[in-house]
């Protein structure tokens, strides 16, 4: 049975010994699991190996997703130097020195592929800085951000740059890893079936971790195996992954947005909780969720505004974790609402009208005249006033006397906009019939 802590037969005495997820580091781009998206022989880099042609890229996807091993394996495959730098840690000097030894190498006949960790931490000048290096050859840039590169990058760097994004693992995928694990440490894991798809999830689409967390099981000495209350209580659940002020923040909130806008309110609460877990802020939930009352029910029900007024302020009086209960609520009762955004494209259809018509003044019969001089000049002249009609309504044009009428809301036959609609449809034919 090998030992867990395996030590190559070269490694110098006294080495401390190398951890699983360093052993298990595959040495060819075949043995890398996942990623078919990007390394599949119809995938951008297979493709690319298949044709002997390399251009600079950026991976970006989350951690433990194989991008610096991708990067050094690319290394590998096209005969360049690898050579790694963390932006983190990496300055200005730092960086002309990696440039210069690349230019020697170069002109010794040897290319260099640079593999830039966190590039997104660089600011603009130092992405700029990369640039000539890349256009004459000096480099082949490969940068690993787990940000958004559309926010994070510069529009000079990305342009010359082919953007690959890596996907957290699959359960599969990390069974397959497991499995490689073993057939390294020399034995099964002290799991059952349940147990052993716990700590699967746990690793949460991360292979490195899962390879952190396998080390540890099999430390254990145990000659049954446990199950999944046991891993339970020797193992602490690894906390999901969630950046308040990152790509798993908006990625969330949208999900949880959509979810709302479609009716589904099981989704809508799944999101809102992940969110809750993931350490956000109940108040931006609450502003959030009063949005999208506005934005995505309107008057098909304009009960939906004061329920999540009433929410926020339960949750205020509440305090967590008993106030989130009254968000939940208020998301449940959005997500079964009937839907209508007619409010909000009126609203950006006035705004538009707005900006197109500058400084078009009122209709003069509809401005007040407080001085001779103006009632002179025809203000107020012609007014009807609408309690005085029949039926309380005038017909009279409120648009400036210049601009054709627009047809700005439009309620749909849903919720409440359902008898709104009708008193437009009512309105508007006493409208033609006096214009």
């Amino acid at each position: 049975m090998a030992d867990l802590f395996q030590t190559p037969p070269d490694t110098p005495p006294g080495t401390a010994p190398r951890p699983l997820a360093d052993r298990l580091r595959p040495r060819r781009i075949a043995e890398v699991i996942g990623q078919d998206q990007v390394l599949g022989p119809e995938a951008p880099l297979g493709v690319m190996l298949a044709s002997g042609s390399l251009t600079s890229l950026v991976f970006w996807g989350p951690p433990g997703v194989g991008k610096t091993t991708i990067a050094r394996l690319l290394a590998d495959e096209t005969d360049l130097h690898f050579v790694q730098i963390s932006a983190i840690f990496t300055g200005v000097p730092d960086l002309r020195k990696v440039f210069e030894e690349a230019k020697h190498r170069r002109a010794n006949g040897q290319g260099t592929l640079l593999f830039v960790d966190e590039i997104h931490r660089f600011n603009k000048a130092q992405q700029d800085g990369f640039l000539p290096h890349m256009e004459d050859g000096t480099i082949l840039l490969v940068g690993a951000t787990t940000e958004n590169p559309s926010f994070e990058l510069h529009a000079a760097l990305l342009s010359r740059a082919q953007v690959l994004v890596l996907e957290r693992l699959a359960l599969s995928d990390l069974e397959r890893l497991a499995q490689r694990a073993e057939a390294d440490i020399g034995r099964a894991l002290p799991l059952d079936g349940p147990a052993r798809e716990a700590l699967l999830e746990m690793a949460d689409g991360d292979g490195r971790a899962l390879l952190n967390l396998i080390e540890q099981v099999a430390a254990w000495k145990t000659e049954t195996k446990l199950d999944k209350a046991a891993l339970a209580s020797r193992l602490m659940k690894r906390a999901a992954k969630y950046d308040k002020g990152g790509d798993e923040h908006y990625n969330l909130i949208s999900a949880l947005h959509k979810s709302v806008r479609g009716s589904d309110p099981d989704a809508a609460l799944y999101w809102f909780a992940r969110m809750l877990t993931g350490g956000e802020d109940p108040r931006y939930l609450a502003r959030r969720i009063i949005r999208m009352a506005v934005e995505d029910i309107g008057l098909a029900d304009p009960q939906a505004q004061t329920v999540c007024l009433h929410a926020w302020e339960t949750y205020e009086r509440l305090g967590s974790p008993e106030g989130e209960l009254a968000l939940a609520q208020a998301v449940t009762y959005l997500a079964l609402a009937p839907k209508s955004n007619a409010g909000y494209v009126a609203y950006k259809a006035a705004m538009r009208e707005a900006k197109k018509t500058g400084s078009e003044p009122p209709p003069k019969h509809i401005l007040n005249a407080p001085t001779k001089l103006m009632a002179e000049q025809g203000y107020g002249a012609g007014y009807a006033y609408d309690h005085d009609a029949e039926d309380g309504f005038s017909g009279q044009n409120y648009f400036p006397e210049t601009m054709k009428r627009p047809v700005l809301y439009q309620p749909v036959e849903r919720g409440f906009e359902r008898e709104l609609k009708k008193r437009l449809d009512y309105f508007s034919k006493l409208r033609a019939r006096r214009s």
